[in-house]
C-alpha cells in the first residue's frame, strides 16, 4: 500500500478513536465499552483484537487508562479525604476531562458534592490583551464565596500550550496582583485553621510532554509514577515518605539558623527561629515530597543562583541569580528573561521577600521537566519561593506572587544548620 495512503487511514483511525467511535461501519462505540462506561476517552491505549465473524477480520478498540481512576480514588480518599456531605471544587481546564470525571465519580461515591469549574484556556489570554485595567484588577464576589464555602479544593492542571502568555505584557500580568493577594490570604487562612483541605495535581498532556522532551506515553508513565500509582499501594507508599520525611522535620525544628552553600555561587544565609517546618507527602500537591518553612523575613542575607529556569505563567527565565539584604531581593539578574523578573518582583512590597524555604525528598524524580509541580520535588534540590509565605510555617509575608526556584546540591551542595553540616551532595548525612 503507498505509504502517504496507509499516512491517511492512520490519521482517520486515530479521528474516530478519539472520538469514541468504532473503526468498523457495523459496530458502535458502545460495543468496545465496558457496561456503564462512556465510550468516549481522551488517554488511552490502543488494542488489535480478531472478530471471527466472516468478513470483518481485525479490529482494534480504545482501552481506558486503568491509572486515571485509580489517580482520582487516591486524591479523593487519600489526599482531601473527602467526607460525607463536603462540597468539592474541582478546578480544571477542558483537557483534563477524564481526570475531572473520575474524580466527579469519586466524590459521589465518598457522599461529597461535586462541583465543577471548567473553563477555556484562552480566556485568561483574552483578559490579559483586551481587559482594562479594571477588569484585570477585579475581584469577583464568585469566587471569593467559592472560597468561603467549599471544604474541598481539588486543583487540576492541564494545559494545552505553556507558551500561550509568552507575550503578554509582564506588567499587565502584575495588575492582577490585588486578586492574587486577596484570594490566597484567605485560602490560606482558612487551610491554615483545618477549614478547608485542598491539592493540586496534572493531567499529562502534549504540551507538558514536549517541555519535558517526552513523547506523550512517556511523559503519562513519568506523572504516574512519580505519584506512585505504579505501586500497588499508593496510599501505604505515600504514608512511608511521610515517616521518613518526619524525621527530617523534627530535626529541622530544632534548628535556629541555616546556611546554603552550592558550587554554583550559592551562599544563603536565614533564620528560622520560631518557624514551623512542614512535611508534604501527598496531600498538598500530587504528587509531593518536601519538607518547607518560612524563613524570618528579615534574616535572609546572601546569594543563591537556581540551576533550573524559573518557569511561571508560561514564561521562563534562564540563569535566575538573587542577591538579599535583610530580607529583601536588592539585586536580581537572569541571562534570560530578566524583564519578565523584574516586573514579577516590583509587583508589590512582599514579592522580593523569601515566602518558602523548602529540601526536596523525592529520589524517585530525578528528571527536571519545566514543571514547578515536579521539579521542586527532585531529590537532592533545594527550592525558595519569593513572594507569599504559608500560614502555618509561620512565616508572615504577604504577596500576590508565590514563585519556586530550584538550586541543585547533589554536585557538592551543603546546608550547615547551627554550625553543624547536616546534608551534602544532596542528601542529609545525620539521618539514617
Amino acid at each position: 500500500m503507498n505509504r502517504y495512503l496507509k499516512n491517511l487511514i492512520s490519521a482517520v483511525l486515530t479521528v474516530i478513536w478519539v472520538a469514541g467511535c468504532a473503526p468498523h461501519k457495523d459496530r458502535s462505540a458502545t460495543a468496545y465499552a465496558k457496561p456503564g462506561e462512556s465510550p468516549r476517552i481522551t488517554t488511552a491505549r490502543i488494542s488489535k483484537t480478531t472478530d471471527t465473524t466472516p468478513g470483518k477480520g481485525v479490529l482494534y478498540k480504545v482501552v481506558r487508562d486503568p491509572r486515571i481512576e485509580k489517580m482520582a480514588k487516591v486524591l479523593v480518599e487519600y489526599s482531601v479525604a473527602v467526607k460525607k456531605g463536603d462540597v468539592v471544587v474541582i478546578e480544571a481546564p477542558p483537557a483534563a476531562e477524564p481526570l475531572v470525571v473520575a474524580l466527579y465519580k469519586a466524590v459521589i461515591e465518598a457522599g461529597g458534592h461535586p462541583h465543577i469549574r471548567m473553563q477555556p484556556a484562552i480566556l485568561e489570554e483574552l483578559l490579559l490583551k483586551y481587559g482594562s485595567d479594571e477588569q484585570l484588577k477585579y475581584v469577583s464576589p464568585l469566587d471569593m464565596q467559592t472560597i468561603e464555602t467549599m471544604d474541598v479544593d481539588i486543583w487540576i492542571l492541564g494545559e494545552v500550550n505553556t507558551r500561550a502568555l509568552t507575550n503578554v505584557d509582564p506588567a499587565r500580568q502584575a495588575l492582577q496582583t490585588p486578586l492574587g493577594l486577596r484570594w490566597w490570604k484567605r485560602f490560606r487562612e482558612r487551610e491554615a485553621k483545618n477549614e478547608l483541605r485542598s491539592t493540586a495535581t496534572l493531567f499529562p498532556t502534549n504540551a507538558y510532554a514536549q517541555d519535558a522532551d517526552m513523547s506523550l506515553t512517556e511523559y503519562e508513565d513519568f506523572v504516574f509514577r512519580a505519584c506512585l500509582l505504579d505501586k500497588e499501594d499508593p496510599v501505604a507508599a505515600w504514608r512511608e515518605i511521610e515517616r521518613k520525611q518526619q524525621k527530617v522535620v523534627d530535626l529541622l525544628n530544632t534548628k535556629k539558623r541555616l546556611r546554603v552553600q552550592a558550587p554554583n555561587g550559592t551562599d544563603l544565609t536565614m533564620s528560622v527561629e520560631g518557624r514551623t517546618w512542614v512535611n508534604c507527602f501527598g496531600t498538598t500537591n500530587f504528587p509531593d515530597g518536601e519538607v518547607f518553612t518560612g524563613p524570618v523575613e528579615d534574616s535572609v542575607e546572601g546569594t543563591i543562583v537556581f540551576d533550573f529556569p524559573a518557569v511561571l505563567m508560561g514564561r521562563e527565565c534562564k540563569g535566575v541569580k538573587l542577591r538579599f539584604e535583610k530580607g529583601r531581593v536588592v539585586e536580581a539578574t537572569a541571562e534570560k528573561g530578566q524583564d519578565f523578573l523584574l516586573k514579577m518582583l516590583d509587583q508589590d512590597k512582599g514579592a522580593r521577600r523569601a515566602g518558602e524555604f523548602a529540601i526536596a525528598c523525592n529520589y524517585g524524580i530525578t528528571q527536571f521537566t519545566k514543571h514547578p509541580l515536579f521539579d521542586e520535588k527532585i531529590g537532592g534540590t533545594v527550592h525558595l519561593a519569593v513572594g507569599g509565605g504559608y500560614p502555618e510555617s509561620g512565616s508572615k509575608n504577604e504577596s500576590g506572587l508565590h514563585w519556586d526556584m530550584v538550586c541543585d546540591m547533589r554536585n557538592g551542595g551543603r546546608i550547615t544548620a547551627d554550625g553543624q553540616i547536616i546534608y551534602e551532595n544532596g542528601k542529609f548525612t545525620v539521618i539514617d
